[in-house]
């Protein structure tokens, strides 16, 4: 299946504690179905000190659902789905809501 939402794509949380919050996406794992989104679902680990490294609260931003993620439409803002169609006989994504191609 072709990838709907990609590294570098400005996204928004439909669901869960970040919900509403928008990032842009770090990393996509197609296999576990997640994508890393920058500062949403951050964790914080707590690491103890050692000769190499500092010990304390380290914020980590853990893999979200990519169902609980939707692209922010680039001409009118807010959640939007996508679809792909054929221009120049390249396949390309676009936005449903407005119907505007996706960079990329």
């Amino acid at each position: 299946m072709a990838a709907k939402l990609r590294k570098g794509d400005k996204v928004v949380v439909l669901a869960g504690k970040d919900k509403g919050r928008e990032g842009e996406i770090t990393a996509v794992m197609p296999k576990e179905g997640k994508a890393v989104v920058s500062g949403i679902n951050v964790a914080i680990r707590h690491t103890k000190q050692s000769q190499t490294s500092q010990g304390g609260r380290i914020s980590k931003e853990m893999p979200i659902q990519l169902s609980n993620l939707a692209l922010v439409d680039p001409k009118e803002g807010g959640a939007t789905r996508v679809g792909f169609r054929m221009e120049d006989g390249k396949k390309v994504r676009f936005a449903k809501k407005s119907g505007e191609t996706i960079n990329a």
